[in-house]
């Protein structure tokens, strides 16, 4: 559904210092939370590093856009964010990605904006096309059995599967010199 895609939220927040425990507390609550929201499909946290000893930051994963809005207009996620403005040092930055921008994530660099547009459309054609070229080479005897519109649908499926699970975080690392130049 176009105007209902899945979407990443990329939370960014620091926190005082000394209250890290608490907060730490208030975030296993909130992700305990958020996950029994319909279309909660995970998150991960990435605790603060040496480059940035006070800042967190939380990726949640829905699978809808209208499924997220759910959960931050809910009243759960308006107490979570009422008791965190009390461990927090600001309002923290929050930014919602769909589309393409989704395979093009590198989760241990926290904050970066997505590729150029030019490269992710040529890394992800180039992709497409192998991946297409690889599933002509496989005996397709089986898909003889639908018709011809059925047995496209199949194959964009395994196509968009592969890309999302297996070639695009391995490719994303790999790449991340040219994606990401200057980080």
């Amino acid at each position: 559904m176009q105007s209902d895609p899945p979407v990443t939220v990329d939370v960014m927040q620091s926190v005082r210092p000394g209250k890290e425990r608490e907060f730490e507390f208030l975030l296993e609550q909130i992700i305990g939370t958020a996950s029994t929201f319909e279309g909660y499909l995970g998150s991960s946290v990435f605790r603060p590093s040496q480059q940035n000893p006070s800042e967190y930051r939380v990726i949640f994963k829905f699978d809808h856009l209208d499924h997220l809005k759910q959960w931050e207009n809910s009243t759960a996620r308006q107490n979570y964010l009422a008791q965190a403005k009390e461990l927090t040092l600001n309002k923290g930055t929050f930014s919602i990605i769909t589309g393409l921008e989704t395979w093009f994530t590198l989760p241990s660099k926290p904050g970066l904006k997505p590729p150029a547009r030019y490269k992710m459309v040529i890394v992800t054609g180039a992709v497409i096309f192998v991946i297409n070229r690889m599933l002509s080479l496989l005996p397709a005897a089986w898909l003889g059995l639908f018709p011809p519109l059925v047995q496209l649908l199949i194959l964009i499926f395994i196509t968009v599967t592969l890309m999302t699970y297996m070639v695009m975080p391995r490719l994303t690392k790999l790449l991340a010199w040219w994606l990401y130049p200057n980080q």
